[in-house]
């Protein structure tokens, strides 16, 4: 089978109509949409660089019949993550690290699922089996270099409360029939990033739910064309955005974030991964290597983004003459510093993998101490590199034209080509720099990124908490208590080696 193309992508977001609103307005078809279109055509984008050599080579997996994306392949060694992480890099760089949910963020999922498909068998005699299901998504997704999204997060409600005592029934996804065939679902889940542009939406959960919650712990894959689906975006700032020149980011990498309603949609049963099993609903994420894989592509793309951002961090102080400045050169070494510790921390979860506990198919994961480590770094990193931004433009961000093409208008254009030049630059080419600086520092779109670099792998209070409960932190804590009672473990193997250098 052909790799498929950004045309190929196209064609069939337009055969298979969805229900998109923006607004007032609906729409079947993001890539003929306006608000989705552009960011549309950079997702084929992506598509196409999968389908030419030499990227092919890095974005696909040639010892797999039919070379399909890398990054649905399961790795089973150091080796195997590196390509991995090689292919995400390719993905990240054509949007700077601002399309996150690129379609290797949901592949890399699939590809943690089929390495422990036996997550997805309830316990218990005659519970649901979604193993087979988990495979075939596998499958299908492979075959055919399909893009993947996931809404997994339930509306905003007292969560004090279990799910089922909330009185919230008709609000969060819930069965309303079982049949021979299927099961009909109905409610609404939130943030489905990328979600308008997928070919699949996964909708479950992924916080553990309580027992008293079974209701609504269950695991579907569904056809975003399907009847009684609704995806209901976010304000579009792609639609928001002037021209490409004075929004080049938001102008083609909004990649939005969509309320999922579903209003009585059938799914059939060979589309269910987990169904009234809420250890499993949540273990699929976390007993198997899935959100670890999701976690190495969110790694590698934002050591990309930052390195994208401290090499614009450079560029402003190069071109307002600031470089030559101590203190500014400090700076912006803080700032590479970032971006090398970023990428550092993917390169550390790859040397440091960890053999699957299932051991089922050999699979290796991305070390889990220090994926989790990357989510506590890059909250606290990314806005101070925004601020650090800001810091270097000044009052210069504040006071920008409406549009880069008022420079060609009679009259208002002479004047800002006289009064907006720097000694070293032309109106037109500070003017260009600041537009980009505020796309991504003072925009919208820049206060989203903001938000979703510190929220988008869960709030502070999950991660920080999840990361105290690692093994290595126990280790950690046993480590220091070889301290106690007067040295104990430390001090012996510290006299050991002073009698052995005395």
């Amino acid at each position: 089978m052909m790799p498929r193309t950004g045309t190929d992508y196209l064609r069939d977001l337009a055969a298979r109509p969805r229900t998109l609103w923006l607004g007032r307005d609906r729409y079947t078809d993001p890539a003929a949409a306006p608000g989705f279109a552009h960011t549309a055509r950079s997702f084929a984008a992506l598509y196409d660089q999968a389908a030419v050599s030499p990227a092919a080579n890095v974005l696909r997996d040639p010892g797999l019949t039919g070379t399909p994306l890398r990054a649905y392949s399961t790795p089973t060694s150091h080796a195997d993550l590196v390509a991995k992480h090689q292919a995400h890099d390719a993905w990240a760089r054509p949007s700077y690290g601002f399309l996150g949910r690129s379609p290797d963020y949901m592949a890399a999922a699939a590809a943690g699922w089929v390495a422990r498909p036996d997550a997805f068998t309830s316990s218990g005699d005659g519970g649901f089996d979604g193993s087979a299901n988990a495979i075939a998504l596998h499958r299908r997704l492979q075959k055919h270099d399909l893009f993947a999204a996931f809404t997994i997060t339930n509306p905003s409600t007292n969560r004090a409360l279990p799910v089922a005592a909330q009185g919230a029934g008709d609000l969060l996804m819930h069965v309303d029939a079982e049949r021979a065939d299927g099961i009909v679902i109905s409610g609404a889940k939130t943030i489905g990033t990328g979600a308008i542009f997928a070919d699949e939406i996964v909708v479950g959960t992924i916080e553990p739910l309580r027992a008293e919650d079974v209701d609504y712990a269950f695991t579907v894959v569904l056809d975003p064309a399907s009847d009684g689906v609704s995806l209901l975006s976010r304000t579009s700032y792609e639609r928001a955005a002037v021209t490409a020149m004075d929004s080049p980011l938001s102008h083609r990498f909004d990649e939005n974030d969509a309320l999922l309603v579903c209003e009585k949609v059938f799914v059939p049963w060979e589309r269910v991964l987990t169904y009234r099993d809420t250890a499993a609903t949540a273990g699929i994420w976390w007993g198997t290597p899935a959100y670890g894989y999701m976690a190495h592509q969110a790694a590698v793309r934002f050591g990309v983004k930052l390195e994208f951002l401290a090499g614009l961090a450079m560029l402003v102080a190069e071109q307002t003459g600031a470089a030559r400045s101590p203190a500014v050169r400090a700076e912006l070494g803080r700032l590479a510093g970032y971006a090398h510790t970023a990428q550092a921390i993917a390169l550390g979860a790859e040397s440091a993998y960890e053999v699957d506990p299932g051991d089922l198919g050999g699979a290796v994961r991305i070390n889990q101490a220090i994926i989790f480590a990357q989510r506590q770094f890059a909250a606290e990193a990314y806005p101070a590199t925004l601020h650090q931004l800001r810091m270097l433009c000044g009052g210069s961000l504040t006071q920008l034209p409406v549009s880069i093409e008022d420079l060609r208008a009679p009259q208002v254009g002479e004047l800002l080509a006289r009064y907006s030049r720097t000694a070293g630059q032309t109106a037109q080419d500070r003017i260009e720099l600041m537009k980009l600086v505020w796309d991504v520092t003072g925009s919208e779109f820049a206060t989203r990124h903001a938000h979703y670099e510190q929220f988008y792998q869960g709030a502070p209070h999950v991660y920080l908490t999840q990361l105290a409960g690692t093994g290595a932190a126990a280790a950690m804590t046993e480590y220091a208590a070889t301290a106690l009672g007067g040295g104990g473990a430390g001090a012996a193997v510290a006299g050991a080696q002073a009698a052995t250098t005395g």
